[in-house]
């Protein structure tokens, strides 16, 4: 139980720029003894990370980040511990990719409405995993000149309310916290910050929301303490991370620097038991 945590990370399995060898290299070297490699709609770096953690002595616990829509807005849940090879989770993963490309090519046609002759083999081009995101894109519009930094290509053009944004279909949060806890993993709210609203916040602990991301790079002190109180209260679990991507979100010192201790994992351990 001693050592600590980061149950936060992405790879190049979804919009993270590392592979998942390189990732546990960068965890070892953060002085993390356990991560959690949570993709967006995305398990295929589990394999990987595992195998290499095992033999680097390094705890990788297997995860995944889920979107969910609630009352208009997206919301993120982390799945940890989750079974990956649970059968009706990789059906839904596979029509959640399928909804990426759809995606995808609705913002690229925006795109080209607004005479930016950008093309999706172009974006497929970035892209070295399961999910294809905007992320992608944003590297397409950076790489052919249309956007000069990846910030600008999202709020210039695919960011949220901008002129090619295109909202993507999603589970709803109970359906999203069923399918984690059918795949035998704890649901936690990733990163909520200031924004959430109570009413949903309390609609998703009555879905059977098992914890909350209270430590993450978005939280200050006293949000932090905010979140830790409706964990106590609730009798819900906590967890966090660095949320690290690495490459161009500009994430790159942050492995390591939003940890939690091992015993917080243990805990969530005995949760998973006494379920």
């Amino acid at each position: 139980m001693d050592g600590k945590a980061d149950l936060h990370v992405h790879t190049i399995f979804s919009d993270g720029a590392l592979s998942p060898t390189e990732i546990i290299t960068r965890a070892k070297n953060a002085g993390l003894n356990i991560i959690s490699i949570t993709d967006h709609d995305s398990i295929g770096g589990l394999d990987e990370a595992i195998a290499v953690g095992r033999d680097s002595g390094l705890e990788v616990i297997p995860g995944i980040e889920l979107s969910a829509s609630l009352d208009g807005r997206e919301v993120h849940i982390l799945g940890y511990f989750v079974n990956h090879f649970n059968q009706e989770l990789v059906d839904s993963l596979a029509g959640f990719q399928d909804e990426r490309m759809n995606r995808a090519k609705r913002i690229v046609g925006k795109l080209n409405k607004m005479n930016i002759p950008i093309h999706i083999d172009s974006v497929m081009e970035h892209v070295t995993g399961d999910s294809v995101g905007r992320p992608h894109i944003a590297s397409a519009l950076v790489t052919e000149g249309h956007a000069t930094t990846y910030q600008q290509a999202f709020m210039k053009y695919i960011g949220d309310g901008r002129p090619a944004y295109e909202r993507k279909w999603n589970y709803s949060p109970e359906e999203t916290i069923r399918l984690i806890n059918k795949a035998g993993g704890l649901s936690f709210l990733a990163h909520p910050g200031r924004s959430m609203n109570e009413d949903l916040l309390f609609r998703l602990i009555k879905a059977g929301l098992d914890g909350i991301e209270v430590i993450h790079p978005s939280h200050p002190p006293e949000i932090v303490y905010y979140y830790r109180g409706i964990v106590n209260e609730y009798c819900l679990l906590e967890s966090g991370g660095s949320d690290f991507h690495g490459g161009e979100k500009g994430d790159d010192e942050t492995l390591g620097k939003f940890a939690i201790p091992a015993l917080t994992v243990e805990i969530m351990r005995r949760r998973l038991i006494s379920n």
